[in-house]
């Protein structure tokens, strides 16, 4: 009996050691405050996801329609860099182009191969909508995953805009032939980005 009181009394002098000796432990420092700048002003109902850092893999959300990243085109014109993301869908091709101007530019294409024209002209008329020449250039490119094209080489463009957030743009990749394509421009918002695991 006299052993067993002398257990329970070791014990729990023994936690009480214990116990004292975490409380005089110092206390861990807070956490200290993140030091990014950040605009108070930004508008808060940015796409769920970075659309800067899309790539292969990802899957996109428009409302109801899902569609995934087959591939993509990392483009640089002097200190200028965008990407093209080429999208899985049933007929056609179709892509989203993100630029960071300094502010996020997003916009949603459908190539048009059928339409016979050439971007030789400060404006443009296709049906109905008058298009004016906005900018024109000569870049490079870089591929990943699936887009059709070499994993690098040289793309001409030039970029149309017409009213309402309505864009025409031509392309030719390699010295090829000029593609043409209709494109509606992006709010932040539009879309859900679900990365690629």
């Amino acid at each position: 009996m006299v052993l067993i009181i002398a257990v329970a009394v070791a014990g729990v002098a023994g936690v009480a050691f214990l116990v004292g000796r975490a409380r005089s432990q110092p206390a861990p420092p807070p956490p200290k405050p993140d030091p990014t700048p950040r605009d108070p002003f930004a508008d808060l109902t940015e796409s769920s996801g970075d659309p800067t850092s899309l790539k292969a893999g990802d899957m996109l959300e428009f409302g109801t329609e899902r569609s995934w990243i087959r591939g993509t085109l990392r483009l640089a014109e002097g200190g200028s860099v965008w990407a093209e993301h080429f999208l899985e869908i049933d007929e056609g091709r179709r892509w989203l182009s993100v630029e960071e101007d300094p502010d996020v530019k997003m916009a949603l294409w459908t190539g048009r191969p059928e339409l016979d024209l050439t971007p030789h002209s400060k404006t443009i008329e296709l049906e109905g909508v008058r298009y004016r020449l906005t900018e024109r250039g000569t870049a490079s490119y870089r591929s990943e995953g699936t887009t059709g094209l070499r994993a690098k080489g040289g793309m001409d463009y030039a970029d149309y805009e017409g009213p309402g957030g309505r864009l025409l743009a031509f392309e030719r990749f390699d010295h090829g032939k000029w593609e043409p394509s209709v494109g509606t421009a992006l709010t932040p918002g539009s879309f859900t980005i679900y990365p690629a695991g």
